[in-house]
């Protein structure tokens, strides 16, 4: 398995990212993210979990989502999920409004599916 596999499948199966981690120090391909990037990563992922469960699971159905409507970026759609989660709890907007902003590209990513069949 590559890295990026390695990753998505950490990712996809809600697995820890701080094993990723460990697991990832055996191979010599670099990361989309760097060891604290991805603790920080976790620590928002238990958080949301802890705190807004509802919200935790629909961020993974919308990650879903986009896996299934799967428009050939099948390797950005984790790192993407990672990126969204990372914004979290940092700055001026809520989970709410990070989830809605996600959600909205997968109603962009579906019209764009649409016009060109």
């Amino acid at each position: 398995m590559t890295l990026i596999e390695i990753f998505s499948d950490y990712v996809y199966n809600r697995k820890s990212l701080l094993e990723y981690i460990e697991v990832r120090k055996s191979t010599q391909e670099r990361g989309e993210f760097n060891d604290l990037k991805l603790i920080r990563a976790q620590e928002h992922l238990d958080r949301l979990k802890n705190e807004d469960n509802d919200l935790y699971e629909l961020m993974y159905k919308t990650l879903n989502n986009y896996k299934d409507l799967d428009m050939g970026h099948t390797v950005e759609y984790p790192i993407d999920f990672i990126r969204e989660i990372l914004k979290m709890y940092e700055g001026s907007m809520s989970t709410q409004q990070i989830c809605e902003n996600y959600q909205a590209g997968l109603r962009h990513s579906a019209n764009l599916v649409s016009h060109r069949e």
